[in-house]
Parts: C-alpha cells; sequence; structure tokens
C-alpha cells in the first residue's frame, strides 16, 4: 500500500490531506493549535516517520502558492495611511529586533562554545521570524487590523526587506549563494526592481485598478481568478528581481486594496488560502530531520528562551520608548518570539557551502521546533497571557502614551447614555440611529481604522480593546445606561475566548451598575449569555428578518423613519 501512495502523486496528496484532516480533528480534540498539528502532520509524513512526502516539487508549489495568497489578502486589507503613521515605529522596532538578535545571539554562540562562524550563522538565522505563521495566527483571530496587529505586520516587513538584503550582500561577496527562496543580483539592480515594482503598482491603482474590477466582478468568478494570478504574478516578479515571494504577493494584494471589490476577493480567497497553506506546514513539518535534533540539547534551549523572552523583551522597549502602552507592546512583542522557516535554509546554505557543520542545522532545527510551538501558543493566549506579566510591564510604558490614537478623557465630564463596543457595520449602524434620536453614544474599538470612520461620522470614539482591564476600568461607565457588544466571536480551532462574557464581567468589576446587551449570531448562545449576566441579546439577522416581515405585512409602516445608510453618512462625512 505504501509503495502505491508514493509512487502516485495524487494518492501521496489524498493520503496526506487524510493524515491532516486526521491530526487536525485529534489536535481540536486535544485544544492544541491547528499550526502544531499540521507541523506535526509534517514531522510524521517526513523521512522520520512515515516518509510519504517524495512530491517535493508539487508540495513546494502548492506552499508557494499558498503564501502568495496569504500575503495577498494582507496586503488587499492593508490602509496606506495608518502603514504611513505607524512607518517610524516599524522601521526602528524592525532594525533594533534584528540588531539585538543577531549581537547577542553572537555573544550566546560563543558563550557555547561554537566558534566565530557558526555563532554567526546562528546568530543571523535567529533574527529571521516566520511573517506566514504570525499572520495565519493573527488573521485566525481577527487582530490583523488592530494596531498592535499592523505594527507586528509592519516590522515583520522591514525585517523580511532586511533578510532579502543580506542575503542578496551576501551572495555578493561570495559568502552565500543566494539559495532561500529568493532570487538574487546585485544590490542596487534589486533596488531599482522594487522601486520599479512599487511605481508599478501605484500607477495600476492610479489609473487600472477600478474601471477593470468593475468590468470583472460581472463575472464573480472571473474576478476572482483574476486576484489569484495577481497574487501569483506579482509574487513570481519579486521571487525573480530578489525581493521575496512574500513582498511581491503583499503588493499585489495592495494595488487592489482601494478597489470596492476588496472585500469580496477576501472572502472568495480565504478557504483557498487556508488550503494551500496546509502544504506549507507539511513542506515545513517534513524538511525537519528529527535525526539532528540531539546534538545540542543545552544550546537549543539557551537559544530558545533568548528568542521566547528576548525578542518580545526589545520590542517591548522599543515600543514604550516611542510612546506606546505596555499592553500594546507587549502583543506585538508575542509576535517576534519564534524563527523562520528561513532559518533553516540559510543555515542549511551554509552546510553545504562548508562553513558550519551539519550538527548546526540540528541546533536551529530544533530552536525552531521549540519556539514555533511555543510562540503559536503564547500569540494564541496572549490576552490572558498579558494580566499576569502585567505587573511587571510598567518600566516599558512611558506616562501619556502619547502615540497611542485614544482621546481618553476628552469629553467624559458628562458621560454617555450608551457605550457600543465594536464598530463594525451593525455597531455603526446602532451608533448612527442613536445619533439621530439625541442619545450620547462612544465607540471603542480595537481597529484604528474603525475608530477612524467613527470619528468621520462625527460620532466620539475612543480605540481600546475590550478584554483590557485597565482601559475598560477607565472608561466614562458610572454614568451610562447601557453597554451594548457587537463584538463578533470567530471560533477558530486555535482558541475560543468569548470577548463578550470577559466585557460583562470587566464592566461590572469596574463599578457599572447599568443593563448590557450584546449580538449573537447563534440561537444557542442566548441562555449562556443570559447567565453570564446579559440584560438584553440582540440577534441581528433574527431582529433584521422580524422587521422585514413586519415590513412586508404593512404593520407599522407609520413607526418607520429615514435613516441614511452607513455609506451615505460616509460620502457625506468626506
Amino acid at each position: 500500500m505504501m509503495e502505491v501512495i508514493v509512487q502516485s502523486p495524487f494518492a501521496e496528496i489524498a493520503a496526506l490531506l487524510v493524515l491532516a484532516a486526521v491530526v487536525g480533528f485529534l489536535g481540536i480534540i486535544l485544544r492544541q493549535p491547528l499550526i502544531v498539528s499540521f507541523i506535526a502532520v509534517g514531522l510524521i509524513a517526513g523521512p522520520s516517520a512515515l516518509d510519504l512526502v517524495r512530491s517535493d516539487e508539487q508540495i513546494s508549489l502548492l506552499s508557494e502558492l499558498g503564501i502568495a495568497v496569504l500575503l495577498f489578502l494582507v496586503g488587499i486589507k492593508l490602509d496606506v495611511k495608518l502603514i504611513r503613521s505607524l512607518g517610524a515605529v516599524s522601521l526602528l522596532t524592525g532594525l533594533g529586533q534584528v540588531a539585538f538578535t543577531s549581537v547577542f545571539g553572537y555573544l550566546i554562540g560563543l558563550a557555547l562554545g561554537l566558534g566565530h562562524v557558526t555563532s554567526l550563522y546562528v546568530a543571523v538565522a535567529l533574527t529571521f521570524s516566520s511573517t506566514i505563521i504570525i499572520v495565519k495566527l493573527l488573521s485566525d483571530k481577527r487582530e490583523i487590523d488592530s494596531l498592535h496587529g499592523q505594527i507586528a505586520l509592519g516590522f515583520l516587513i522591514v525585517q523580511d526587506l532586511v533578510v532579502v538584503l543580506a542575503m542578496i550582500v551576501l551572495s555578493a561577496i561570495g559568502i552565500g549563494t543566494g539559495d532561500g527562496g529568493h532570487g538574487g543580483g546585485s544590490v542596487p539592480l534589486v533596488l531599482a526592481s522594487g522601486v520599479a515594482m512599487v511605481a508599478l503598482v501605484v500607477l495600476f491603482v492610479r489609473y487600472v485598478a477600478n474601471p477593470l474590477t468593475e468590468r470583472l466582478a460581472r463575472a464573480p468568478e472571473l474576478l476572482v481568478i483574476f486576484a489569484i494570478a495577481m497574487a501569483a504574478m506579482f509574487a513570481a516578479a519579486g521571487d525573480i528581481v530578489g525581493l521575496g515571494k512574500e513582498v511581491g504577493g503583499l503588493l499585489a494584494g495592495v494595488a487592489l486594496a482601494s478597489t470596492p471589490y476588496r472585500e469580496t476577493i477576501a472572502a472568495r480567497l480565504a478557504p483557498l488560502r487556508d488550503f494551500l497553506l496546509l502544504f506549507f506546514f507539511i513542506a515545513l513539518g517534513s524538511a525537519l530531520d528529527l535525526s539532528l535534533l540531539g546534538a545540542h540539547v543545552t544550546g537549543a534551549i539557551m537559544f530558545s528562551l533568548f528568542v521566547l523572552i528576548g525578542n518580545p523583551l526589545i520590542v517591548l522597549a522599543i515600543m514604550g520608548a516611542m510612546g506606546y502602552r505596555k499592553r500594546t507592546g507587549f502583543l506585538a512583542g508575542l509576535t517576534v518570539a519564534q524563527i523562520s522557516e528561513f532559518s533553516l535554509i540559510f543555515v542549511a546554505m551554509g552546510v553545504s557551502l562548508g562553513h558550519v557543520q551539519e550538527d548546526a542545522l540540528g541546533l536551529v532545527t530544533m530552536v525552531g521546533l521549540v519556539t514555533i510551538a511555543a510562540s503559536t501558543y503564547t500569540i494564541t493566549y496572549s490576552h490572558q497571557l498579558y494580566p499576569v506579566f502585567e505587573p511587571l510591564l510598567g518600566v516599558f510604558e512611558r506616562k501619556g502614551t502619547p502615540r497611542e490614537p485614544s482621546e481618553a478623557g476628552a469629553h467624559r465630564e458628562d458621560g454617555y447614555k450608551v457605550i457600543v463596543f465594536g464598530l463594525g457595520r451593525f455597531g455603526t449602524a446602532i451608533g448612527m440611529r442613536l445619533k439621530k434620536r439625541g442619545i450620547r453614544v462612544l465607540g471603542v474599538d480595537f481597529n484604528p481604522l474603525a475608530v477612524r470612520r467613527w470619528r468621520e461620522l462625527g460620532l466620539e470614539t475612543e480605540f481600546g480593546d475590550a478584554t483590557d482591564p485597565e482601559f475598560v476600568a477607565e472608561l466614562p461607565l458610572s454614568r451610562s445606561e447601557w453597554i451594548v457588544s457587537t463584538v463578533p466571536i470567530h471560533p477558530t480551532g486555535l482558541s475560543h475566548e468569548d470577548t463578550r462574557t470577559t466585557l460583562i464581567q470587566l464592566t461590572r468589576t469596574s463599578g457599572f451598575r447599568g443593563r448590557v446587551a450584546v449580538a449573537s449570531h447563534h440561537p444557542k448562545d442566548t441562555e449562556e449569555l443570559f447567565a453570564s449576566g446579559a440584560d438584553m441579546v440582540l440577534e441581528p439577522f433574527q431582529d433584521a428578518a422580524d422587521r422585514a416581515v413586519d415590513l412586508l405585512c404593512g404593520a407599522r409602516e407609520e413607526e418607520r423613519t429615514e435613516i441614511p445608510s452607513i455609506e451615505t453618512e460616509e460620502k457625506q462625512a468626506s
């Protein structure tokens, strides 16, 4: 049976999919992150166990296409104005983390007796953080649009560019070969190519994107195919000129980010992204040789602790010095507490060139296993970890936190009748209608873009996290009559923290004596929410259906009021 599977690429892919489904299901039962389960699939299917993975080229192709689609979906949701405002912190944090990790990693290597060249290779390898894994985790948690998610994405892009430039320079001076997933050339040529690609994106956005997507949208299937083609084409171009597939895929997304169809494209490509990324994790796990892991256990423990603790601390320190809150720095810092798949590729390149011995690859492989698995848990449960470490983080926060996009206390003297958490379409519609009735409402969201959109609509708002006890305690709760939560709940298989329940508990412990209304898209949640202390459960789809039936039947027609849509309000505000 095994012979048949390994001789047929189709049978091999089918076996891998079945294995992934089984291991993933067991992982969910054991409450393990799916990413860890999928890496385990690669280990089980790799040469150290079942040795199923023989179609390396096919799996690598699917993996690379998944990377392109993932970064494309990140790019299509990028807010250019926000990225511009976060440029300084992204640049300083990215460069600071690279410098800190490489210098201290080199010194740790020397202290462990690895030798200068091996210590240098290991130190450089430790500076690479896995953009793919981090983006996947933040996407699953719906935190890509949050402030710490945007900052993390910014400094990961900076880090990726530094890695690309470093490998190009190594190739140019004869130390490296340019292997590792990127094309190569001279540094000026690569920089010129990068400028040309950015210029092409700008011209495309200015003159082509809107009319082209409007015409393509008449056939939704063609729009999706075009989006995939854009992601693959830019990723291939980025790889050819030396920028890497990640940067190319990201630029493709940015090229379509200004179109009115970006949400449709993102929604249709999300399942394809998840399917293709499975092969990325399978390829990563199958590339790990377990026979090389036992040579440097002590060194692996030391380097793993350094990555898991040192990298978040340097991010905390830099962001704190720039005026960000300790919570934002903590959540962003946790994202860099692992090394990348390119770390293994980089050291493997050194082995092939004869610069380092094969046991160095075993050392970095073990560090990769430990840090990827551990950081998956720390990112997944970051909000639960913060209260544990919060008493120790005061040194990383400047008084006033001037860089946070908050206007705390600006309008609190009179209080608010209603405070709305979650400023999506439902929350915004509620806020607009309350304002029309003369009710003073305050909106709260962890997405800077949503906060800015509310302010453009003339609604009062504050930036903050509904699960942050300090922030909730500082809100003007004493004079408020209603707390309304429209924060969406997205069970992902990684973790399931019900923000609504957390918010009810935090507001009550902070002295709120009014009533709480929470939104639910699942009727089965109603009893649990009432048991948690909710006074009202809003069911948007059911409530809208009831209202539609009333209108269709002619009931309460005299009560109908003309309230502009969100889009109309946005046009008037602009």
